[in-house]
């Protein structure tokens, strides 16, 4: 069996992408159990994106790319030109799994265009070239969350309490995490810290997973109720909230898993630091701020029930939406696998993202 994986992976790991499929880690069953779907087609991959069998902005898009080479090998195209018309249909199909994550369709199109760009490669040739960049893209994740720990740890204190919501970690990346990157990197570099992970109701991220890696990795981790984070701000319990993101708007506007608005808004009555740490493919330039980001709404049975159990009165209705957006001015700085981006953002975002000097 023929194993693709980085060349130095994490050893904390979403999924498994071996000649045989790709295995994801079902993040619906942590922490009480750790079992694997296996997907062998892109239409198995695309439900489970949809079903969050593995969610996070960066681990979407991964997921996604390699399920668009899963797609690749059952096509029976004879022509370059057949093939990628198959490999765009495909695309498409798989874009279709969930509308917020800028992340899929970034990888999506970089597939693609990848593709598009060997001119003179037959069908064979393109399967593997995009094999190789689904396999890149995976590795560059990887390390952009190592990079982005290592400048972001510099911003969390020596000694301390960081609050994170949703889980920002390994699971939702392809390794190491974006939020809890940062706060591995500044651990590992000897700071003092302990993390409150918020539930983030519905769907437990916090509660469940961000928790079960941060246990995995030995730091001290304890689980709060997502309305007692203001509370424990106002007492001085927290020194500093770190988030990830699934949108970046041009503006610095942040989206993220519901409930971050919230937090953004306690954080700056408290005086208290709000980062949101994400790689460069989750910022869309093409979108001026958050009014222009979609906003998954998720089926209402995730409110009704939890942990499988009816919570709700029959007859109650519910909504779901899945995301909220945090206006920039709430956002302390943005960490990057290419720098820390400060205010102001609309000028600064730009710079940072093209290796330039961002302004004062």
């Amino acid at each position: 069996m023929k194993v693709f994986q980085p060349r130095n992976p994490d050893l904390l790991c979403a999924w498994r992408w071996t000649d045989r499929g790709l295995y994801l880690l079902d993040q619906r069953k942590l922490p009480a159990r750790e079992v694997y779907v296996h997907c062998r087609t892109w239409q198995e991959v695309r439900r489970a994106i949809k079903d969050m069998v593995v969610r996070g902005a960066p681990a979407i898009g991964i997921t996604a790319a390699i399920g668009l080479v899963l797609g690749a090998e059952r096509l029976r195209a004879r022509t370059r030109r057949a093939f990628l018309s198959g490999l765009k249909r495909i695309a498409q199909g798989l874009a279709k799994a969930r509308p917020t994550a800028v992340n899929l369709f970034w990888a999506l199109e970089r597939m693609v265009k990848r593709a598009e760009a060997e001119a003179a490669a037959g069908p064979q040739e393109l399967l593997e070239i995009l094999r190789a960049e689904a396999l890149s893209l995976w590795e560059e994740d990887l390390e952009a969350c190592r990079r982005m720990g290592a400048l972001g740890a510099g911003l969390l204190p020596e000694e301390g309490t960081v609050l994170t919501h949703c889980n920002a970690g390994a699971l939702a990346t392809g390794g190491y995490g974006t939020a809890l990157g940062v706060i591995r990197a500044a651990v590992e570099a000897g700071k003092r810290l302990s993390v409150l992970a918020d539930e983030t109701r519905p769907y437990l991220q916090g509660a469940r997973l961000t928790a079960w890696e941060l246990h995995k990795v030995g730091i001290p981790v304890t689980v709060i109720p997502d309305a007692a984070a203001g509370f424990l701000m106002a007492r001085g319990r927290v020194q500093a909230v770190i988030v990830g993101a699934d949108r970046i708007a041009a503006n610095g506007d942040v989206a993220n898993k519901i409930g971050t608005y919230s937090l953004a808004v306690l954080a700056r009555e408290n005086g208290i630091p709000f980062y949101v740490a994400a790689p460069s493919s989750t910022f869309d330039l093409t979108c001026f701020s958050g009014e222009g980001i979609p906003i998954e709404e998720r089926a209402a049975e995730e409110v009704h029930l939890c942990a499988g159990r009816r919570i709700t009165p029959r007859g109650v209705s519910a909504l779901n939406p899945a995301f909220d957006v945090t206006p920039a001015p709430y956002v302390t700085a943005l960490i990057t696998e290419k720098g820390i981006i400060q205010p102001p953002y609309p000028e600064n975002i730009p710079r940072v993202l093209s290796g330039e000097t961002p302004t004062s």
